[in-house]
């Protein structure tokens, strides 16, 4: 077996906290980004924009209560990656015609799509433990699926 490392492979960095992740970048939406930045839901995508780049960052497909973690986690991130997005929010009140121009206009000024790096650490918990830690297990019921053999 050849022990030389392929110079085309992607970097992995773990952190020490987390399954390893890729160290390359990956662009996304814009609209994504500041789903993310502002806690508000932008993204063109609507849930899937939101699940997809908080899986990409973190490395990990995330269950629903484990967006708000993973959003406080990323949110710092991007906006070390992209300082230009910082207090970049649509104004209140907006409705939906006057919030796709705000967002249009977003998308002119700091482009339709940026790169983003992924998490170099992210605390794994077990979707189903971290589940048990929010609502206490008593509320958890967890049904065994039998698969097919």
């Amino acid at each position: 077996m050849n022990d030389a490392t392929n110079d085309n492979a992607p970097e992995f960095k773990t952190g020490g906290l987390g399954p390893a992740v890729q160290s390359e970048s990956r662009a996304f939406p814009l609209s994504d980004i500041l789903s993310v930045t502002t806690e508000l839901l932008l993204s063109r995508r609507h849930m899937d924009g939101l699940y997809e780049i908080l899986g990409y960052m973190t490395g990990e497909s995330l269950f629903t209560h484990q967006l708000p973690r993973a959003n406080d986690t990323c949110k710092p991130v991007l906006l070390q990656q992209h300082p230009q997005l910082e207090g970049i929010a649509p104004p209140q009140g907006l409705d939906v015609p006057d919030l796709m121009a705000w967002l249009a206009n977003a998308e002119r000024e700091y482009g339709e799509t940026l790169p983003v790096q992924p998490l170099t650490a992210w605390a794994h918990q077990d979707p189903i433990e971290e589940l048990c830690d929010m609502v206490g297990p008593e509320k958890v019921f967890v049904v065994p699926v039998e698969t097919e053999r």
